[in-house]
């Protein structure tokens, strides 16, 4: 068999380069695609590490703020606390102030009154006192004087009944008094309104 090759026609020619150039536009697109895909996978991961890094200087910011916040709100707490340990304190000296003036006002009234039941002719020696309970000496001139002197006392609102008396002694005393009684007495002061007074009194006792 013979062959003959023969050259190619124009035809074939165009139809080639045609084809060529079709190989050329895919491989372009395709590589321009491949690009397009690249740029946004990288604006994408831009954005994202944008935002992550606006995120955390956000929360910083906020965590920032919160421990400002929880300073002033400590140096808060601790002043009110120190404000109400003086308020404590004061109102501890504002007790002790009442509770002194209340305690100075009974022996002012009880010496007032002991000096209003004193009669003429009467004078007190000696005071002592152990809680509620006084005991009086005195010297007086006459029996009569040592009598009103115990009732005074006893319509005093400031001592309980009875007044009693532990003892009365007569003795000689120079002229022109000739002679004094000296005694002791035993009273329980009881202001007004306190519990002791409140307390059911016993009957006077019978005079000897």
């Amino acid at each position: 068999m013979i062959r003959i090759n023969l050259p190619p026609t124009d035809r074939e020619k165009g139809a080639g380069r045609r084809s060529a150039g079709l190989s050329f536009d895919v491989a372009r697109q395709a590589t321009l695609i491949g690009s397009l895909v690249l740029l946004a996978t990288a604006l994408g991961i831009g954005w994202w590490w944008w935002m992550l890094g606006r995120t955390e200087a956000q929360i910083a910011a906020e965590i920032e703020e919160a421990q400002r916040e929880t300073q002033r709100l400590g140096t808060i707490l601790a002043q009110v606390s120190q404000f109400e340990e003086q308020k404590a304190q004061l109102q501890q000296r504002v007790s002790l102030i009442e509770q002194l003036r209340q305690g100075q006002t009974a022996p002012v009234h009880m010496l007032d009154e002991l000096s209003r039941a004193v009669p003429d002719m009467l004078w007190l020696t000696q005071l002592k006192q152990t809680g509620g309970e006084l005991t009086i000496e005195g010297r007086c001139t006459t029996l009569t004087a040592l009598s009103d002197f115990v009732a005074n006392l006893e319509r005093s609102d400031y001592f309980q009944r009875p007044v009693e008396i532990l003892d009365s002694k007569v003795e000689d005393a120079p002229a022109p008094v000739g002679e004094l009684t000296r005694f002791t007495l035993k009273a329980t002061f009881s202001p007004p309104g306190s519990a002791s007074a409140a307390a059911p009194q016993a009957p006077p006792l019978a005079s000897r």
